[in-house]
């Protein structure tokens, strides 16, 4: 049918140990002088958010399916150009995408002076609108703790006929 079809996409990732200096990658920005966060890519919990979601709404499985660890071409690579390798897998399995939601939740960075730039980078990736929020945790949980971040994405795609 040609009815929207929502997918719902959630990454996490920790800081790196104070003892590991990491360059900090999120929402297709490079944050300098912040401390990084792990993972096998560039850790960019928002822009993978966003490539599970792609998946989810496609029916085509999620992040570790098409971007596994098993892939040593892709360890550093950035989060922007997995969201855009997602979409173009999304739009050969014959959707369109309406429209990407994402919302960050973490202590740091301060995102709200970056918005409008993370924005544009992550649309300019997907090759659609994507929306990015973020908020904190109100110092509950890991999040709350400083320890990590964690990011909820959605994506509304349409079947083309």
């Amino acid at each position: 049918s040609s009815a929207p079809r929502v997918g719902i996409g959630q990454d996490v990732h920790a800081f790196a140990a104070s003892n590991e200096p990491t360059e900090l990658w999120l929402a297709g920005l490079h944050w300098p002088h912040q401390q990084g966060l792990t993972g096998h890519s560039d850790a960019d919990a928002v822009a993978h958010a966003c490539c599970d979601a792609l998946f989810s709404a496609a029916g085509l499985g999620d992040m570790g399916a098409h971007f596994g660890t098993d892939r040593p071409e892709l360890v550093g690579a950035s989060g922007a150009a997995l969201l855009a390798e997602a979409a173009h897998i999304t739009r050969q399995a014959g959707f369109t995408i309406g429209s990407i939601a994402v919302q960050f939740i973490g202590n740091r960075p301060t995102f709200g002076p970056r918005r409008e730039e993370a924005q544009q980078v992550l649309s300019e990736a997907a090759g659609a609108p994507v929306a990015v929020s973020a908020t904190t945790s109100d110092g509950l949980g890991f999040t709350g703790r400083g320890e990590g971040i964690s990011a909820t994405a959605t994506a509304v795609l349409t079947l083309r006929q």
